[in-house]
C-alpha cells in the first residue's frame, strides 16, 4: 500500500515538482506545494501579466512541472472570480496560474512569495510563517475553524475527472451550463477511497483535518469524521469489504462534515495515518498494516522545541530532514504518535527540551520494526491537536488543559464512557447541598422535533425532566426548572433562569433527530472545557442503562450549553425520527429508565 506519491522517476534537479495546490478560504490564499529539495531559483523570474475583458491576471512558474491534474475553482465571494492552474507547456515546462479578479479588486494586492519549497499566492495580507502549519488531527468535533462559504460552482469546460470544479459541480447535481449558489466549505474535497494493504486510502484535494474518533457497540464499530468536507457523490453511502471481518461505509454526514464508519471486532486498532503532502489519509489497523508500505524514504528526527502559548495551551514542535509519515491513536490514557519513517532522534536534547514544561512526561521509543513512536500520558480532561507544516517536516503536538474543577485533595472520580454508574447512599445529602438547574427543550408553540406526524418532542423532554426533577429532589437536590409544564421559554430567557438561581449545573434535555429514519441512539453535547467531566458521567450513566447505540459525546454550540456559566451539557435521549425508538420514547418505561440514569449520573457527578 502507498500513499499518493507523485514521484516522477528520475529527473533533472533543475526540475520544480509541485505535487498539491490548496486552496484556504479563511486566509484568502492558494499554496502551491512540493516536496522536493530543487535548486531552481523559483520566483525570481516571476512576472504578472494584467489583461481585461475578462479582468484577469496571470504569472508563470518557468521550469516547473505539475504532478497532479489542473486545478479550476470558481467563486463568488473574495477576491477572485476564477483561479485556473495548469501545466501550460512541457518544452520547456512550464506552469501557468491564472486569476480572473472580481470588478472591485485591486491586482497590485496580489503577493507572491516563496516559504521553503512552497508558494504563496496571497490575496490579502495575512501573516505566514516559515511553517505554515495545517491541521491535522483535533479532539474537538466543532471548532471555530469550521466555516461554511456562499459559493457559486461553475465550469465553462466540459466536466472530467481531472476538472475540481467540475466534480464538485455533480456532486450538487448541477449541470454544467447553469450555476447555483451553494453552502460549500473548500477545505477538503473527497474524491477517491479504496481498500488498500488491509487499510482504506482516502484520497482528495486540499488540507484535511481527522476528529477523535466516537467507538459504538452493537455492533463494534468506530467513527472518523472529517471536518471541512465535501464528499464525492460517487462514495456516499458506499460500503466496503476491508477484510473477511471488517468493513467500511462512506457517508456526507452533514453539509461539511464526511464520515467513515468501520465495522470490527477490534476497533480500537484503527488508526489514521497521514501522508507527507497533506492529500491522503490511510485509516488501517495498525497491527496489521504493512508499515514499511507506507513510505519511500526515510527521515531523522533533527530539532524538539516547547511552546507556551499560554497558561492552559502548550506546543511541542518536531523538525525532520524528510517529510513525515504519521499515525494518530488517542484512548483516554494516552496520546501516541506513530512516526512510520523517522529512523534516528537524540534522545537527550529530546529529554532536556521537555524537562519542566507539560511534555515532561512524553517518551520517544523505537518500534519493533522501523520507525518510533511518541508517547505521552494525559489529563483526562485534556483538548489535543496535531499540524503539519506545509512540507511535511514539522509535525507540532498542542495540548489544552481545563482549569482544575476541585483541589487534588477533593478530586471527583469521572467514570469512564461505558462504565456502570456507581450509586451512593442518598441520605448523604441535605436539602439544598447542590443546586441543578434542568432545562426540558422546547415546549409552546416551539414543538421541537416530530415524529411520525403526530408525536412532539417537546412533550417526551418535559415528561423525562419532571421525572429526573422528582428523583433529585428526594435525594435531597435542590433543583429549577426552567419551564415546569408546556410553555414557551426563549432561549435568552433559560440562560437568564439558570444564571439567576446560582446553580452548580445545569441540564438540558432533548429528543433526537435526522432525515434518514435509521439513525438511533444517545448523545451528549457539552461547550465549555468544564463541562467535560459533567457530560462524561451523565452520559457514561445513559449508555450503562438505556439499550441503545452510544453515540459519544460531542462538542457542540447550543446556545443554552454555550452561554450559560456553571458546567453544562445538553442530552440527546433517542432519535424520534427512527420509528422503532419512537415508540420507545413514549412509553413509561424508556423514559423513567432515561430520567434514572440521568439523575445517577448527575449524582455520580457530584460524588
Amino acid at each position: 500500500m502507498t500513499f499518493l506519491n507523485f514521484n516522477l522517476g528520475a529527473s533533472a534537479e533543475d526540475i520544480f515538482k509541485i505535487n498539491s495546490a490548496n486552496f484556504d478560504t479563511s486566509n484568502a490564499f492558494v499554496v502551491l506545494t512540493s516536496q522536493d529539495n530543487s535548486t531552481t531559483p523559483i520566483l525570481k523570474q516571476v512576472k504578472t501579466v494584467k489583461l481585461e475583458n475578462p479582468r484577469r491576471v496571470y504569472f508563470d512558474i518557468d521550469s516547473a512541472i505539475l504532478t497532479f491534474p489542473k486545478r479550476d475553482w470558481t467563486f463568488n465571494s473574495g477576491a477572485i472570480k476564477q483561479l485556473r492552474i495548469s501545466q501550460f507547456s512541457n518544452n520547456p515546462a512550464k506552469v501557468r496560474v491564472v486569476m480572473y479578479l472580481q470588478d472591485n479588486y485591486n491586482p497590485s494586492n496580489i503577493n507572491i512569495v516563496k516559504v521553503k519549497n512552497n508558494i504563496f499566492i496571497k490575496f490579502k495580507n495575512p501573516q505566514l510563517q516559515n511553517d505554515y502549519f495545517q491541521n491535522t488531527y483535533r479532539d474537538d468535533h466543532t471548532s471555530a475553524s469550521d466555516f461554511y462559504e456562499y459559493t457559486t460552482v461553475m465550469s465553462s469546460e466540459p466536466t472530467d475527472n481531472n476538472d475540481i470544479a467540475g466534480q464538485i459541480q455533480n456532486a450538487f447535481n448541477q449541470s454544467n451550463a447553469t450555476k447555483q449558489d451553494l453552502k460549500l466549505n473548500s477545505k477538503y474535497y473527497l474524491n477517491t477511497i479504496s481498500v488498500k494493504g488491509g487499510g482504506l486510502l482516502l484520497n482528495g484535494f486540499g488540507s484535511t483535518t481527522i476528529e477523535r474518533p466516537l467507538i459504538l457497540t452493537n455492533p463494534s464499530r468506530i467513527v472518523f469524521d472529517i471536518p471541512n468536507t465535501v464528499v464525492n457523490p460517487a462514495l456516499r453511502n458506499r460500503e466496503l469489504k476491508i477484510n473477511q471481518t471488517d468493513s467500511a461505509k462512506i457517508s456526507q454526514f452533514s453539509v461539511n462534515k464526511a464520515r467513515i464508519t468501520i465495522t470490527a471486532n477490534d476497533v480500537t486498532n484503527y488508526i489514521p495515518i497521514f501522508s507527507n503532502d497533506g492529500q491522503s489519509i490511510i485509516i488501517a489497523n495498525d497491527s496489521k498494516i504493512n508499515k514499511n508500505s507506507l513510505f519511500s524514504e526515510t527521515s531523522d528526527a533533527i530539532a524538539y522545541n516547547v511552546d507556551k502559548e499560554n497558561s492552559l495551551t502548550s506546543s511541542l514542535i518536531l523538525s525532520f530532514s524528510k517529510p513525515v509519515v504519521n499515525g494518530i491513536d488517542r484512548n483516554s490514557k494516552n496520546f501516541d504518535i506513530y512516526l512510520y519513517n523517522v529512523m534516528k532522534y537524540n534522545e537527550s536534547a529530546f529529554k532536556d527540551t521537555i524537562e519542566g514544561t507539560a511534555f515532561s512526561k512524553a517518551k520517544i521509543d523505537l518500534l519493533p520494526q522501523v520507525g518510533l513512536k511518541l508517547s505521552m500520558p494525559i489529563e483526562q480532561s485534556a483538548i489535543l491537536s496535531t499540524y503539519m507544516s506545509i512540507d511535511g517536516k514539522n509535525l507540532k503536538l498542542t495540548v489544552k488543559n481545563a482549569k482544575p474543577i476541585v483541589a487534588e485533595s477533593n478530586k471527583h472520580y469521572f467514570p469512564p464512557i461505558n462504565s456502570k454508574p456507581v450509586v451512593t447512599n442518598p441520605s448523604k445529602y441535605t436539602s439544598g447541598t447542590k443546586r441543578v438547574v434542568l432545562d426540558a427543550g422546547h415546549g409552546g408553540k416551539d414543538v421541537g422535533a416530530v415524529g411520525g406526524g403526530k408525536w412532539y418532542e417537546k412533550d417526551v423532554n418535559l415528561d423525562v425532566t419532571k421525572r429526573v426533577h422528582d428523583i433529585l429532589v428526594k435525594r435531597g437536590y435542590s433543583v429549577v426548572l426552567t419551564r415546569p409544564n408546556d410553555t414557551f421559554v426563549s432561549l435568552q430567557d433559560r440562560v437568564a433562569i439558570s444564571e439567576s438561581s446560582n446553580p452548580d449545573i445545569f441540564v438540558s434535555i432533548h429528543v433526537n433527530s435526522s432525515t434518514s429514519s435509521s439513525a438511533t441512539g444517545l448523545e451528549t453535547h457539552y461547550y465549555h472545557q468544564e463541562s467535560i467531566p459533567l457530560a462524561q458521567s451523565v452520559h457514561s450513566s445513559l449508555a450503562s442503562a438505556i439499550n441503545s447505540p452510544n453515540r459519544g459525546l460531542l462538542k457542540s454550540k447550543f446556545y443554552v450549553i454555550n452561554h450559560t456559566t456553571v458546567p453544562a451539557i445538553l442530552v440527546e435521549i433517542g432519535f424520534i425520527s427512527n420509528p422503532t425508538e419512537r415508540e420507545e420514547l413514549f412509553t413509561s418505561k424508556r423514559r423513567q429508565a432515561t430520567a434514572q440514569a440521568i439523575a445517577d449520573g448527575i449524582q455520580n457527578y457530584f460524588h
